[in-house]
């Protein structure tokens, strides 16, 4: 399982609305109490491993019946973490998703989604009964996931998320009544895993429902917004010094995101970690230009028996009694010997 640090906002109140400007400095933040310290909280993270970050939970979320909605952002690029997200609040708040504005993410601008993310966390009236949660899935995780011997695919990989920020918000003492949400892949099977996790609650699992449920879209927003700043503050361990960030949006149809992958490609280890290597678009880029690599392998035939049979060990035997047993097809690829004499 890959490691994941997880954080837990220290109890506080924001009395002033501050002003929504980005902080590029990477200084340990443990909480996020505005959109000022989303930035810096994540760049003093390990970007090769995922983070979840957990909000205070409102007592009210925990005394009343609450709705969480789950969203994700950043599932179809070949660049940067895909970001899940989870908001909730009481069956009754949901006016102050709407005052809000709450919508579904695509649909907003960037500044607006920071406007309703500064909001949620600075604003008396939101901050007091709604709660979200966020996990940054790093494309190292994804790369990985897609590519290790047992396959896990990136379907799985996002329902794992999902159900692994609902139980995190259980723990947390969240009084969870309804959830609802955007669907990855069929939704009947999606709400049937669901359900057969959390058997207690009432769950919906639609398509787009980021547009459809104020919940979702609260979810979405602090997804997408988390995504955006997150690739803002990335920080390249390979030593790119890349002049504001400028690698596009990540989508593979992006020519700011083609001319990336096609200027920054090492011959031997292929992509920056930005790069989700599992990617068809990644792959191919790297088909024509990288040094081909091979690496031994085990036969693929199947044996036909379970071990040596054995009789073999009393074959290739002389008179006196020594064995002539067959070199390993190891040491004959590559032309070794035993040697007792030096």
């Amino acid at each position: 399982m890959e490691d994941i640090d997880i954080k837990r906002e220290n109890e506080s109140i924001i009395d002033e609305k501050p002003k929504i400007v980005q902080k590029e400095e990477s200084v340990c933040i443990d909480s996020i109490s505005s959109l000022q310290e989303l930035g810096p909280f994540i760049a003093a993270r390990e970007n090769s491993k995922n983070t979840v970050y957990l909000s205070d939970v409102p007592t009210i979320c925990k005394d009343q019946p609450c709705m969480l909605g789950v969203d994700e952002a950043g599932r179809g690029p070949v660049l940067g973490p895909m970001v899940y997200g989870i908001a909730y609040c009481p069956l009754d708040s949901k006016n102050a998703l709407v005052d809000l504005g709450c919508a579904d993410s695509k649909q907003l601008t960037e500044e607006k989604r920071d406007i309703i993310f500064n909001d949620i966390n600075t604003l008396e009236y939101a901050n007091s009964c709604i709660g979200w949660a966020v996990e940054i899935i790093s494309p190292n995780v994804i790369s990985n996931s897609m590519y290790r011997r047992s396959k896990c695919s990136l379907n799985e990989v996002s329902m794992d998320s999902a159900m692994g920020l609902i139980q995190h918000a259980i723990d947390a003492g969240v009084n969870i009544a309804e959830v609802y949400v955007d669907t990855v892949g069929p939704p009947e099977k999606y709400q049937e895993k669901l359900l057969k996790r959390f058997p207690n609650f009432k769950i919906t699992v639609a398509k787009k429902a980021d547009s459809t449920y104020p919940i979702v879209s609260a979810a979405s927003i602090c997804a997408k917004v988390t995504r955006d700043h997150a690739l803002k503050v990335w920080q390249f361990p390979e030593g790119l010094v890349i002049k504001d960030n400028a690698f596009g949006s990540g989508y593979p149809g992006d020519p700011v995101t083609k001319r990336f992958l096609t200027e920054n490609i090492d011959l031997v280890f292929g992509f920056p970690r930005l790069v989700r290597f599992s990617w068809s678009t990644a792959e191919n880029a790297l088909a024509d230009k990288a040094y081909e690599m091979e690496f031994d392998e085990p036969d693929t035939e199947k044996p036909k028996y379970a071990g040596a049979k054995l009789t073999k060990f009393f074959k290739g035997t002389t008179k006196t009694g020594e064995v002539k047993r067959e070199e390993c097809r190891f040491f004959k690829q590559c032309h070794l010997d035993n040697v007792t004499d030096f």
